[in-house]
């Protein structure tokens, strides 16, 4: 498996408060806003040459032991990249699925319990 892009995405019950403190005190500039409308589930930022995206969860809760970051992980082929996990003992979370913006997207921890997302761009 190839990793071809890393970024971490932190995640919020409050999306506006958080989007508001990265954008205004950080100096982040927002590039992306999924769904395009409206109020946003997700949005990315870059810092320069460093990107970091923002996710809203609802029903997140920080609790102790409860990562509020996770990393996206690009790869080829999102099966695959599964699949090497699983073999090499990893924990699995959610198998790969289509997600409504056009990417392929699955869910697995690293070895510490981190959330790693395993990511496939959308084929044209």
């Amino acid at each position: 498996m190839i990793v071809d892009t890393v970024f971490p995405i932190v995640v919020s019950s409050d999306l506006p408060r958080l989007l508001q403190f990265y954008t205004e005190v950080l100096g982040g500039e927002q590039v992306y806003q999924f769904p395009p409308e409206g109020t946003p589930a997700y949005v990315s930022l870059r810092f320069g040459q460093a990107a970091l995206g923002l996710g809203h969860d609802p029903a997140y809760r920080q609790a102790p032991g409860t990562p509020a970051i996770s990393l996206w992980l690009y790869v080829d082929d999102c099966a695959a990249a599964v699949d090497e996990i699983r073999k090499a003992g990893g924990t699995i979370t959610q198998e790969p699925v289509d997600q409504p913006w056009g990417e392929r997207e699955a869910r697995v921890q690293d070895p510490d319990g981190n959330i790693l997302i395993i990511g496939q761009h959308a084929t044209a």
